[in-house]
């Protein structure tokens, strides 16, 4: 039978893994601490079209990553009645994306949602511009800023990311402090380290409520009885059928000289 190990955190947000535990028993091991893709998609709609955007196309790599973002976006625009205003596919490890601006850049979008990782990314924002494509360009968090803005250089000046961890290089938010404060001989602060600190963090938590003889049923109802469990700034929520974590989601921006700013 199935070894019933519990899973505290994965980067991904796809809702594949996010199934309710009355569809997919296994789904009762799955601790997820990040925000899923779908809450991505949500918060980056919302301000585009908070702005007043309203032709908006859905660049997406051809994969269970890809495809959760393109019905993230596509769910997010249906509330506000509009759908994708043109639609491109990459396929996953590839960089040919001609026949994407071709079909995107038809329909002179006012913004395009990049649900790709950091090289088709950067090739694609290239090619729109050789276009003469100039959209508001939204990526997801997994893209992973450092790369991107390592591969575009001064290009990636204006894209924007949303993030679903807080702002890692600034201590306002006291679970950043505690997150530098550990890695402060290093300096080198990151997404990927705080969200790792963060799932680090949720696991200590679950592991210190589950208390002395420790087992993998305890550790699963100790991680349940986590609900609202703020760890100043970021909050997780479980209970006996929820295991979706946190929700936070930010927008970010690249700045002059490749600096991401809030």
């Amino acid at each position: 039978g199935p070894a019933k190990v519990p899973l505290v955190g994965t980067i991904s947000g796809a809702d594949t893994l996010r199934q309710p535990i009355s569809a997919n028993p296994n789904s009762r091991y799955m601790f997820h601490v990040r925000a899923s893709y779908a809450d991505e998609t949500e918060a980056i709609v919302n301000q585009m079209v908070s702005i007043g955007l309203r032709s908006i196309a859905v660049f997406y790599q051809n994969d269970g990553f890809g495809k959760a973002g393109l019905d993230g976006v596509t769910a997010a625009l249906k509330k506000h009645n509009l759908t994708p205003s043109a639609v491109g596919t990459v396929e996953r490890n590839s960089l040919n994306v001609n026949a994407a601006v071709q079909s995107i850049a038809k329909g002179n979008p006012q913004a395009v949602v990049m649900v790709t990782l950091y090289k088709p990314t950067a090739a694609f924002v290239r090619a729109m511009k050789r276009a003469g494509q100039n959209p508001m360009f939204m990526t997801l968090s997994p893209v992973g800023t450092e790369q991107l803005v390592q591969e575009l250089g001064p290009e990636a000046r204006g894209i924007g990311i949303s993030q679903v961890v807080p702002y890692p290089w600034n201590d306002i938010v006291p679970v950043v402090r505690d997150y530098q404060k550990l890695g402060a001989k290093s300096g080198n602060y990151s997404y990927y380290g705080l969200e790792a600190y963060l799932t680090a963090r949720t696991m200590v938590e679950g592991l210190r409520r589950a208390g002395r003889d420790l087992s993998r049923e305890k550790l699963v109802t100790a991680l349940e009885s986590m609900n609202g469990t703020d760890f100043g700034g970021y909050r997780v929520n479980y209970s006996g059928t929820a295991r979706h974590g946190s929700r936070f989601v930010e927008l970010t921006v690249i700045g002059p000289g490749g600096k991401v700013l809030r």
